[in-house]
């Protein structure tokens, strides 16, 4: 079973998104989304339709959605069977979150580091 597959996204707080956002469009001609990410996609001679993206996005600082991680980044893997992967990284011991949410941008799940960082995993939808 393949476990990660590639980065799918970088997470990270900052005291003044807004802000940061701008500074990374007008310094390094990033293209922020109205949603408050930038969307990077996989195009390559190897995958000239872009199949995939890594996305970037600064969250508040005082954002729950790393809890219980107090880390002020979480890295998004893509995976490709993400019940797989969960039921064997609970065999291994892992600290796996028992909450999975699927919507139409695909499956996630999270997982404890032993330094106590969250990690997102997640499994996108087909064509992704």
């Amino acid at each position: 079973m393949n476990r990660v597959t590639g980065i799918g996204g970088i997470f990270f707080k900052a005291k003044d998104p807004a802000t940061l956002r701008a500074w990374y469009q007008t310094h390094l001609g990033m293209n922020v989304e109205d949603w408050g990410g930038v969307v990077f996609p996989w195009a390559s001679p190897e995958n000239p339709t872009g199949v995939g993206t890594t996305i970037w996005s600064p969250f508040q600082h005082d954002t729950d959605y790393f809890a219980p991680s107090s880390a002020s980044f979480m890295i998004n893997f893509r995976v490709e069977d993400l019940s797989a992967l969960l039921a064997q990284l609970r065999s291994e011991g892992c600290a796996v979150d028992a909450k999975v949410e699927d919507s139409e941008f695909g499956k996630f799940g999270w997982v404890m580091d032993p330094e106590g960082n969250r990690v997102e995993l997640w499994q996108p939808p087909v064509g992704r």
